[in-house]
């Protein structure tokens, strides 16, 4: 029974807490070593907005909406944050070389093992530098919240990795050939994917497909049953070079404008960082915006608006690198935790009495 269910104890009930209290603490020392970490490095620690014009225009992430009453009585639509990405962006933009910020985001309709609707993400960001560097980061990532929280081994559902190993570094497309038998690529061409080339192959994998479902709903479900619980499995495993249409934020590879400058740090099967060589081309990005939202409306007949001072100021932003880094799922792997609740201070009921 989940701690946070209604026929169970409240989170602040001496003997949950107690139960619970290791975990945070871990956490803590975590928070603190990487601050210290990141300080040494020359980030410079920020607090951009929680309320913002834009939650963010990713097509399948779900946002807090609110309304801003203005002293003459006007109103606005305002969401909570589902990310501090376009707003670090500005602070890029405005001459910062490196930033992080340990953010507080908010996403509706996510509530589960690894997901909470209030979260923290580390993101962080380098300008001049090549999204590979990102990569080099995780490793020590991982390192230090491994030494703050006295263990040698991250753990999940019976899953291990090792934090100081050195980790494994797996392109999509290997990943796909590996534990799908799928040759993704054959399936990219420049402006998206062959859906009727990857349902093909993913049937022939055993994954289900839907008459309706797109060349990325299909993308998608292969990575989610085929390969993920693969993935971080000894030590960290770095899945790079995604399809382009898979990053809406992210800048194209030179060498093949089908793939994108795009990785995710996956350990124990759980997927923990996003990490991107930044699209800064301000009308790009705007077209990649308003399809993701086409299809949000598509899909959830709803759609948010596009931040409008954030493309102005990606005109204005130089070349740079960044990642967002779930905290609180670190903290799990870090100290063994099962389930998010048990790593945030005050976790949200799922039911309110």
């Amino acid at each position: 029974m989940s701690a946070n269910s209604p026929a169970a104890s409240p989170v602040w009930a001496t003997h949950v807490h107690a139960g619970r209290r290791p975990f945070l603490l871990g956490r803590t020392r975590i928070i603190a070593a990487l601050r210290a970490w990141f300080a040494q490095r020359s980030f410079i620690e920020v607090e951009t907005g929680i309320v913002q014009a834009s939650p963010g225009n990713e097509t399948h992430l779900h946002a807090f909406a609110t309304t801003l009453s203005a002293p003459d009585g006007g109103l606005s639509a305002r969401y909570l944050r589902t990310s501090p990405e376009f707003a670090c962006k500005k602070l890029l933009a405005a001459g910062e070389p490196r930033i992080v910020e340990f953010a507080k985001v908010f996403r509706n309709r996510e509530r589960g093992a690894l997901h909470h609707p209030e979260f923290t993400l580390v993101e962080w960001y380098r300008v001049g530098e090549p999204y590979t560097t990102l990569m080099s980061d995780c490793a020590a990532v991982l390192a230090e919240a491994a030494k703050a929280a006295g263990t040698r081994q991250f753990s999940f559902r019976g899953r291990s990795a090792d934090p100081f190993a050195e980790p494994e570094r797996m392109s999509v497309a290997e990943a796909f050939a590996r534990f799908a038998g799928i040759d993704l690529v054959a399936t990219l061409h420049p402006g998206g994917g062959d859906r009727a080339a990857l349902a093909e192959a993913a049937s022939a994998s055993g994954v289900r497909i839907a008459a309706d479902d797109t060349w990325g709903d299909i993308f998608s479900r292969v990575l989610v049953e085929r390969v993920e619980s693969r993935l971080g499995i000894g030590r960290a495993t770095i899945l790079d070079q995604y399809p382009a249409a898979h990053a809406a934020l992210s800048k194209t590879s030179t060498a093949d404008p089908r793939i994108a400058e795009r990785f995710e740090l996956y350990v124990c099967g759980v997927e923990i960082a996003n990490g991107f060589g930044e699209l800064n081309d301000a009308a790009e990005q705007r077209r990649r915006l308003e399809w993701e939202m086409a299809e949000k409306e598509r899909i959830y007949g709803e759609r948010y608006p596009l931040d409008e001072d954030f493309l102005a100021a990606l005109s204005a932003m130089p070349e740079a690198c960044g990642i967002a880094l779930g905290l609180d799922r670190l903290v799990m792997l870090a100290t063994g935790a099962e389930r998010i609740e048990q790593v945030l201070w005050n976790p949200m009921p799922e039911k309110l009495s």
